[in-house]
């Protein structure tokens, strides 16, 4: 995967953080989610369930993996990735509902298999300008797994049309077990053709 276009964006820089450094950075992730958000109403998508569930995927007693990139524009956080690799029996696959395939064999995970990129976004001030693309980019760019995959609101066009040009595809639909999770569509993106 290039990760060229991020290099190319002036005054772009880039932090990467391990869980325990992510959990040292919570206000900021905070603050560049409140900033990134239109508040849908929803119950899963307040600050306070994000943050939630930032927490759960930091958690020292989760395992390792986890990684999350931060871009700065002008020395200002202003976007942030996030994702780790699934390990056998993930719980990130439960309730998949696969458009043709096996799920058994699709869902098999050895901790090397497949990257989950669980967010990605930017201050909405500052979208347009290719730092989502830049922070993908830097997050999966160099990656060891075979394949990535994302899930997306079927209704969020605009996402969805963005992660079809930057080569992701449908395989199937999920609803993760947190409280008010919607159904989403699942994502994937060969990291190894990218």
């Amino acid at each position: 995967m290039s990760i060229g276009r991020a290099q190319t964006l002036r005054g772009i820089e880039f932090k990467r953080c391990t869980a325990a450094e992510a959990r040292e950075q919570r206000d900021v992730v905070e603050a560049i989610f409140r900033g990134s958000y239109v508040q849908s109403g929803s119950a899963f998508s307040t600050p306070e369930a994000f943050m939630r569930r930032f927490d759960n995927y930091t958690d020292p007693g989760r395992g390792g993996g986890f990684e999350l990139v931060m871009a700065r524009f002008e020395g200002k956080p202003c976007g942030q990735a996030w994702g780790w690799p699934l390990p056998a029996n993930a719980a990130w696959w439960g309730g998949l509902r696969l458009d043709d395939g096996d799920v058994a064999a699709f869902t098999a995970e050895d901790g090397s298999r497949t990257f989950a990129l669980s967010e990605i976004m930017v201050l909405s001030e500052l979208t347009g300008r290719g730092i989502a693309r830049a922070l993908h980019d830097e997050l999966l760019g160099g990656r060891p797994e075979r394949r990535a995959t994302l899930l997306v609101r079927p209704d969020n066009e605009r996402a969805y049309n963005t992660y079809r040009k930057w080569g992701w595809y449908r395989v199937g639909t999920l609803r993760p077990s947190w409280p008010d999770a919607p159904t989403f569509d699942v994502l994937i993106h060969d990291l190894r053709t990218a």
